[in-house]
């Protein structure tokens, strides 16, 4: 099925081609000049030109060391919407560096980034979702994301933004709730996590459930996983078609099993079918998780009674090729067959 994609394409009254010199020669601090200027063609020309040149690292590092940034964070509340659209443009090329992330992070620009999350521009939004995302794979750029108080603002644009945008949200709350997920919770993030495991995108099925592995991860968001009856939809997800999925439906349904109420929840889910399902196929990417987590329903008396009966199945696992999975299988094996 067709899916509408975010044009990247300017408005057809902008060429950058009649910038009046070559974007190679022309010097940074040239270009700060015309960013400031009052003329709306100079900024536009300079944005374009300034998008050419951040591709190199070193540029990116001059650009900081003289104070683009400042520049760059007052265009993001420009009435033009190419000036923003280039403005974050130039973000996203900056962000694809390290020092570029390590300049953002110190410019405090991510507040400023916020304005722009309602823009009426899709590729305005789509560019800062990505810069969001760059930033977030640095624990202090999560950090910074966090402070800023804009983790219930990407808990709520999941109900309403497009397909593409929502799988930067998705990855953005996947590295910033490794840190802390209190505000994430308070938002009501696990009930719409709930929703996008039965997305009909494979991209957005599978990142949910890793935002919910990562929920899962601390104690209060185990609680919230069973209060909202998430282990069933996790379960039925178990057989879904595509891998990616099934990897990190179990990774999520393995840490919500830590605690007696999701081992319960999983039990009367009927995970137990699907998960031997997943250690018996030798190919699959879900099995080491699979492992795991039927070692935690071996702990509860029904379960081991259950998994009696399918040692053989562990029994195969111990000459897999990774030393994880025999690893894994050893230790379910001796869960099930302990005796009180």
């Amino acid at each position: 099925m067709a899916h509408p994609r975010i044009s990247a394409y300017l408005p057809p009254d902008i060429d950058p081609t009649k910038a009046p010199l070559a974007f190679g020669r022309r010097a940074l601090p040239k270009l700060s000049e015309e960013l400031q200027s009052p003329e709306l063609l100079t900024q536009q020309r300079a944005l374009m030109a300034l998008c050419d040149l951040v591709h190199d690292p070193e540029k990116v590092y001059q650009a900081i060391a003289i104070g683009f940034l400042d520049n760059l964070k007052t265009l993001l509340a420009h009435h033009d919407q190419t000036v923003r659209q280039k403005t974050t443009e130039v973000l996203c090329l900056v962000t694809a560096h390290s020092i570029g992330r390590q300049g953002l992070i110190r410019s405090g620009i991510v507040s400023a980034l916020s304005g722009l999350l309602n823009d009426p521009v899709d590729i305005c939004r789509k560019n800062t979702h990505q810069i969001f995302y760059m930033m977030a794979k640095l624990p202090e750029g999560a950090g910074g994301v966090l402070q800023a108080g804009l983790i219930r603002p990407l808990v709520l644009k999941l109900k309403t933004e497009l397909d593409e945008i929502q799988e930067l949200i998705l990855d953005t709350l996947s590295n910033c709730l490794r840190v802390e997920v209190s505000e994430a919770l308070a938002a009501g993030a696990v009930t719409v996590l709930k929703e996008k495991l039965l997305h009909p995108s494979t991209a957005i099925r599978s990142k949910a459930a890793c935002v919910l592995l990562e929920i899962s991860s601390h104690t209060e968001g185990k609680t919230a996983v069973c209060k909202e009856e998430v282990i069933p939809v996790l379960v039925s997800l178990l057989s879904d078609p595509h891998p990616e999925v099934q990897v990190s439906a179990t990774g999520a349904l393995m840490f919500a099993n830590v605690t007696p109420q999701g081992r319960s929840s999983a039990m009367s889910a009927e995970a137990i079918p699907p998960l031997l399902k997943l250690v018996a196929e030798e190919t699959s990417k879900a099995r080491l998780n699979a492992i795991k987590t039927l070692t935690l329903l071996a702990e509860l008396p029904e379960g081991r009674e259950t998994l009696l009966g399918h040692r053989d199945t562990f029994q195969l696992c111990l000459s897999d090729p990774s030393e994880a999975v025999q690893r894994a299988a050893e230790i379910a094996i001796a869960v099930i067959e302990w005796k009180p």
